[in-house]
């Protein structure tokens, strides 16, 4: 990030001030200037769409409960990406989805999988989609969305179930917890959702 003029360091100062105090005004202001930055870091870690729409809802969240805090209300844009980038850290150890190496070790070559792999596969989707349809109302509409287009973002989701976009995320791990608490699913269920 560049560094500010000090007419640019005193206007943001003023308006992250607004924001603690709860401006709608200036917290639009905010939005719309840091979102592209935080977004653009979460992807910097080759997040899925969903978790970077899950990185900047996070990022915001904290912002709200912390900005009054800020000893430098000029530096928000600093603070952000940090916060982005820590809770971008945070999604993937929650989710490891990917190893970033040089080379692979040999046991980690896939093998040719057993004939009965398929039958399992089959079997693990058909106990997902049940588990899917015995949830109420909107954990049902968005985690069904979810399986059926994996890589929507969440203002497609939000547009196509008529949902706010701040209810996507919260309502998508409600609906996960409820499916890893269930003992009737077991954890190879839960897992294949999440």
């Amino acid at each position: 990030m560049q560094p500010l003029s000090t007419h640019d360091a005193d206007a943001l100062s003023s308006l992250v001030r607004a924001a603690a105090a709860r401006d709608e005004r200036a917290w639009e202001a905010l939005y719309a200037r840091f979102t592209p930055t935080i977004r653009s870091a979460a992807r910097g870690f080759r997040l899925c769409p969903a978790d970077v729409d899950d990185v900047v809802q996070q990022t915001w969240l904290a912002a709200l409960r912390r900005i009054h805090a800020l000893e430098k209300p000029e530096a928000i844009g600093a603070w952000l990406i940090v916060t982005a980038r820590r809770q971008a850290l945070r999604t993937l150890q929650h989710g490891t989805r990917e190893v970033v190496t040089d080379e692979l070790p040999e046991h980690a070559v896939p093998k040719a999988a057993p004939p009965e792999s398929e039958l399992i596969v089959e079997e693990r989707r058909v106990a997902v989609r049940a588990a899917v349809g015995r949830l109420d109302g909107r954990k049902q509409l968005v985690l069904d969305a979810l399986l059926r287009t994996p890589d929507a973002s969440y203002l497609d989701l939000s547009e196509r179930l008529r949902m706010p976009v701040g209810s996507i995320g919260p309502t998508r791990e409600r609906a996960l917890d409820r499916l890893r608490s269930d003992p009737s699913l077991g954890a190879a269920v839960a897992g294949a959702v999440a």
